[in-house]
């Protein structure tokens, strides 16, 4: 084999195994809410947070609104992250996860951005036991819809 054909034979191999390791970058996750055509996307190494919907637009098929990372969407410190979506039909969000971590937030669109609140970890999970304590204000919070 000549050097040539050798080295053609390694950069084909070498791309075979960098290509996919790029194409695992994001995750994508569509909200729950049954009635809201919103896709999340997260970037598993940064946890960058970001969304799109499809919108309709007189005149055209259509449009693609995409929200870019607000507060507490942007990155984060790197890690493994994901996105799951819970089984409530009437919600709008997502959570964002870091599986090295066990660290959770809540994502959702908020005033044309998609917006994350502070990661945290279940009380048990931090101190060995939960008080059971509601959140002030309620059971859940806000829940945004992002409507246009």
């Amino acid at each position: 084999m000549t050097p040539i054909a050798k080295f053609s034979a390694a950069a084909v191999l070498l791309a075979a195994f960098v290509l996919p390791a790029e194409a695992n970058q994001f995750e994508f996750k569509a909200a729950p809410q049954t009635d809201l055509n919103r896709i999340y996307r997260v970037d598993r190494v940064t946890g960058e947070v970001g969304a799109c919907q499809y919108g309709l637009k007189e005149g055209t098929i259509g449009v693609t609104f995409c929200y870019p990372a607000g507060e507490g969407a942007g990155p984060q410190t790197p890690g493994e992250y994901g996105l799951v979506a819970s089984n409530h039909q009437k919600e709008a969000g997502v959570f964002r996860v870091n599986y090295r971590t066990g660290e959770m937030s809540v994502c959702y669109v908020f005033n044309d951005h998609v917006v994350c609140t502070p990661q945290a970890t279940s009380g048990a999970a931090a101190s060995g036991g939960g008080s059971g304590e509601q959140p002030a204000g309620g059971d859940s919070g806000q829940r945004g819809t992002g409507a246009r």
